[in-house]
């Protein structure tokens, strides 16, 4: 009860200021071109220097082997959500324009507005680098595999045209990404940043938290919370996102890796799995639809619902786990 009761402390926290953010845009405080710009100042600058100094400061060369090994879990974890989605795309005959936004909201997360502010809610700093073990596989996952699915769904392009749709390999490697291999490299070489680099890292990466969830928030404002709605194709794909991958997630940290691949799973490595592959749907699913013309109405309103019901859904799974 104690991180029943804790939990919903922490998503309280994260819901005030996504209201924040989502009150400020629909008062004409930020302009039209803020939620963009934010966006580049988190996932370019502040989220690579977080990143940088949650390596320094919680991980040694010693625990490095132990990390890279964890990411064995949450790899099956996206592996198992995809094959159960495609089966879902056929049986539930979802409509072209669709699909790849249907299998991409059961297989992917949003790790870095949403993941990270709550896992440093529910478990701080010390278990950031378990954060970045999913942090890794969700973001290969999304650019390397997800992003090919929503082209290919366009209805506009024919067999041979989709047959031509390349993997874009810059966005496999974005700039967070980098910062965590450059702060393993620099890890490794066992020199000490200078106090006022070090600092400046902080301040900065400190960032990362408060402009995450006010972009949310302006996000849900530009979507209009008016405009949702349930449909079978939302509801399944909001199933899959809340129910599916925690349940898968919860199997593999509990069962499969001790019991099978015989794994020495950290009680808060197994949570922050757990809790990260039950956040919401990417938020930039409407935009990856809009480029392919598909079926953008459908992609917002998964975005809305599910950065909605994740508030009701992570208190919930924390009672479970504990």
């Amino acid at each position: 009860m104690a991180a029943f009761l804790s939990s919903i402390q922490s998503v309280i926290v994260i819901v005030l200021i996504m209201l924040l953010g989502y009150i400020l845009r629909k008062q004409g405080w930020l302009a039209d071109s803020f939620g963009g710009n934010v966006s580049k100042l988190i996932t370019q600058i502040a989220l690579p220097a977080s990143i940088f100094m949650s390596v320094q400061n919680n991980l040694t060369r010693g625990k490095l082997f132990n990390l890279f090994a964890g990411l064995l879990l949450p790899f099956i974890g996206v592996v198992i959500s995809y094959i159960v989605a495609f089966i879902l795309v056929k049986v539930l005959k979802v409509k072209v324009g669709r699909r790849g936004v249907f299998i991409n909201t059961i297989a992917n997360a949003n790790t870095i507005f949403i993941g990270m502010p709550l896992n440093l809610a529910l478990f701080g700093s010390a278990a950031t680098s378990y954060f970045l073990i999913y942090y890794i596989i969700n973001t290969v996952s999304t650019w390397a595999f997800g992003v090919f699915l929503i082209k290919n769904d366009d209805p506009t392009l024919v067999k041979a045209e989709k047959q031509h749709n390349k993997i874009n390999w810059k966005k496999i490697l974005p700039m967070p990404l980098v910062g965590f291999f450059v702060a393993v490299i620099w890890l490794l070489t066992g020199i000490q940043l200078p106090k006022f680099l070090d600092n400046t890292f902080e301040y900065v990466g400190n960032l990362v938290t408060p402009l995450s969830l006010i972009y949310i928030g302006i996000v849900l404002a530009n979507a209009g919370l008016k405009s949702i709605h349930f449909d079978k194709d939302t509801i399944f794909a909001l199933l899959g996102r809340f129910i599916l991958a925690p349940v898968v997630m919860i199997l593999l940290v509990k069962w499969f890796g001790p019991s099978v691949l015989h794994l020495d799973i950290a009680s808060l490595m197994g949570k922050t799995f757990i809790v990260q592959s039950a956040t919401p749907a990417l938020a930039v699913l409407p935009i990856l639809a809009g480029e392919a013309h598909g079926d953008v109405d459908y992609a917002t309103n998964v975005v809305v619902l599910s950065t909605l019901l994740f508030i009701i859904v992570v208190p919930v799974l924390m009672l479970i786990i504990g």
